[in-house]
Protein backbone atom coordinates (compact mmCIF):
# COMPACT_ATOMS: atom_id res chain seq x y z
CA UNK A 1 0.00 0.00 0.00
CA UNK A 2 1.26 3.49 -0.83
CA UNK A 3 0.63 6.60 1.15
CA UNK A 4 1.07 10.32 0.67
CA UNK A 5 1.81 12.80 3.43
CA UNK A 6 1.67 16.40 2.25
CA UNK A 7 1.02 19.92 3.44
CA UNK A 8 -0.61 22.52 1.24
CA UNK A 9 -0.29 26.33 1.40
CA UNK A 10 -1.44 29.45 -0.35
CA UNK A 11 1.31 31.81 -1.47
CA UNK A 12 2.08 34.92 0.54
CA UNK A 13 1.23 38.31 -0.90
CA UNK A 14 4.45 39.77 0.51
CA UNK A 15 7.15 37.15 -0.13
CA UNK A 16 9.14 36.72 -3.31
CA UNK A 17 7.54 34.53 -5.96
CA UNK A 18 9.04 31.32 -7.31
CA UNK A 19 10.10 31.57 -10.94
CA UNK A 20 11.55 29.43 -13.70
CA UNK A 21 10.21 26.98 -16.20
CA UNK A 22 7.19 24.97 -15.24
CA UNK A 23 5.65 21.82 -16.65
CA UNK A 24 2.10 21.89 -18.00
CA UNK A 25 -0.20 19.40 -16.27
CA UNK A 26 -3.58 18.31 -17.59
CA UNK A 27 -5.63 16.05 -15.36
CA UNK A 28 -9.14 14.79 -14.95
CA UNK A 29 -11.13 12.66 -12.56
CA UNK A 30 -12.95 9.43 -13.35
CA UNK A 31 -14.40 9.30 -9.84
CA UNK A 32 -14.67 11.87 -7.08
CA UNK A 33 -16.38 11.21 -3.78
CA UNK A 34 -15.60 11.67 -0.10
CA UNK A 35 -13.92 8.26 0.24
CA UNK A 36 -11.79 8.07 -2.93
CA UNK A 37 -10.80 9.61 -6.23
CA UNK A 38 -9.43 8.18 -9.48
CA UNK A 39 -7.37 10.58 -11.55
CA UNK A 40 -5.78 10.57 -15.00
CA UNK A 41 -2.83 12.94 -15.41
CA UNK A 42 -0.59 14.01 -18.26
CA UNK A 43 2.63 15.91 -17.51
CA UNK A 44 4.79 16.56 -20.54
CA UNK A 45 4.87 13.29 -22.50
CA UNK A 46 4.12 11.00 -19.55
CA UNK A 47 0.79 9.84 -18.13
CA UNK A 48 -0.47 8.16 -14.95
CA UNK A 49 -3.58 6.72 -13.37
CA UNK A 50 -3.75 7.59 -9.67
CA UNK A 51 -6.18 6.32 -7.05
CA UNK A 52 -6.34 8.18 -3.75
CA UNK A 53 -8.20 7.40 -0.56
CA UNK A 54 -9.87 9.74 1.89
CA UNK A 55 -7.61 12.39 3.43
CA UNK A 56 -7.03 12.07 7.13
CA UNK A 57 -5.34 15.35 8.02
CA UNK A 58 -2.23 15.36 5.82
CA UNK A 59 -2.13 11.61 5.05
CA UNK A 60 -4.01 9.41 2.58
CA UNK A 61 -3.56 6.18 0.66
CA UNK A 62 -2.21 6.67 -2.84
CA UNK A 63 -1.58 4.26 -5.71
CA UNK A 64 -0.08 5.54 -8.97
CA UNK A 65 0.58 3.67 -12.22
CA UNK A 66 2.07 4.81 -15.53
CA UNK A 67 -0.28 4.42 -18.51
CA UNK A 68 0.16 4.98 -22.26
CA UNK A 69 -0.09 8.64 -23.25
CA UNK A 70 -2.73 7.99 -25.94
CA UNK A 71 -4.92 6.17 -23.39
CA UNK A 72 -4.64 9.10 -20.99
CA UNK A 73 -5.60 11.58 -23.71
CA UNK A 74 -8.63 9.48 -24.65
CA UNK A 75 -9.71 9.18 -20.99
CA UNK A 76 -9.33 12.94 -20.43
CA UNK A 77 -11.25 13.80 -23.59
CA UNK A 78 -14.11 11.30 -23.23
CA UNK A 79 -14.53 9.84 -19.73
CA UNK A 80 -13.24 12.34 -17.16
CA UNK A 81 -15.49 14.78 -15.33
CA UNK A 82 -15.34 18.37 -16.57
CA UNK A 83 -13.80 20.84 -16.19
CA UNK A 84 -10.36 19.31 -16.44
CA UNK A 85 -7.70 20.61 -14.08
CA UNK A 86 -4.96 22.45 -15.94
CA UNK A 87 -1.96 23.94 -14.20
CA UNK A 88 1.67 24.81 -14.55
CA UNK A 89 3.86 23.13 -11.93
CA UNK A 90 7.15 24.53 -10.69
CA UNK A 91 9.54 22.45 -8.55
CA UNK A 92 11.65 24.46 -6.12
CA UNK A 93 14.32 23.13 -3.77
CA UNK A 94 14.37 24.79 -0.34
CA UNK A 95 17.14 23.51 1.91
CA UNK A 96 16.90 19.97 0.55
CA UNK A 97 13.09 19.85 0.45
CA UNK A 98 11.24 19.86 -2.87
CA UNK A 99 8.28 22.25 -3.02
CA UNK A 100 5.76 21.98 -5.84
CA UNK A 101 4.03 25.23 -6.75
CA UNK A 102 0.94 24.91 -8.94
CA UNK A 103 -0.35 27.88 -10.91
CA UNK A 104 -3.85 26.90 -12.03
CA UNK A 105 -5.27 27.75 -15.44
CA UNK A 106 -8.72 27.69 -17.04
CA UNK A 107 -11.66 27.74 -14.62
CA UNK A 108 -9.24 27.68 -11.67
CA UNK A 109 -7.14 30.58 -12.93
CA UNK A 110 -5.89 32.85 -10.15
CA UNK A 111 -5.31 30.01 -7.70
CA UNK A 112 -1.69 29.28 -6.79
CA UNK A 113 -0.87 26.55 -4.28
CA UNK A 114 2.39 25.24 -2.84
CA UNK A 115 2.67 21.64 -1.65
CA UNK A 116 5.40 19.76 0.12
CA UNK A 117 5.49 15.98 0.55
CA UNK A 118 6.76 14.73 3.88
CA UNK A 119 8.44 11.51 4.96
CA UNK A 120 6.44 11.53 8.21
CA UNK A 121 3.82 13.82 9.80
CA UNK A 122 6.21 15.29 12.38
CA UNK A 123 8.85 16.26 9.80
CA UNK A 124 10.14 19.80 10.36
CA UNK A 125 10.35 21.92 7.22
CA UNK A 126 11.65 25.40 6.45
CA UNK A 127 8.85 27.65 5.17
CA UNK A 128 10.09 29.95 2.38
CA UNK A 129 9.11 33.64 2.54
CA UNK A 130 6.62 33.08 -0.29
CA UNK A 131 4.53 30.68 1.81
CA UNK A 132 1.26 32.04 3.18
CA UNK A 133 -1.73 30.46 4.93
CA UNK A 134 -1.78 26.69 5.35
CA UNK A 135 -4.81 25.04 3.71
CA UNK A 136 -3.92 21.36 4.21
CA UNK A 137 -7.20 20.63 6.00
CA UNK A 138 -9.42 22.77 3.75
CA UNK A 139 -11.06 20.39 1.23
CA UNK A 140 -11.92 23.25 -1.17
CA UNK A 141 -8.26 23.21 -2.25
CA UNK A 142 -8.14 19.52 -3.20
CA UNK A 143 -7.70 19.19 -6.95
CA UNK A 144 -10.64 16.75 -7.01
CA UNK A 145 -12.86 19.37 -5.34
CA UNK A 146 -11.91 21.98 -7.96
CA UNK A 147 -13.77 19.93 -10.58
CA UNK A 148 -17.15 20.42 -8.86
CA UNK A 149 -16.41 23.88 -7.47
CA UNK A 150 -13.83 25.64 -9.63
CA UNK A 151 -11.94 28.54 -8.05
CA UNK A 152 -13.65 31.00 -10.43
CA UNK A 153 -17.02 30.15 -8.77
CA UNK A 154 -15.90 31.02 -5.22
Amino acid sequence: MGSEIERKFLLSHTGSRPSGEGILYRQGYLSVDSERSARVRIAGNQAWLTIKGKSESMTRREFEYPIPLHDAQDLLDHLCLKPLIEKKRYRIDVEGTCWEVDEFLGENSGLILAEVELKHQEQVIVLPDWIGEEVTDDPRYYNAALVNAPYSSW
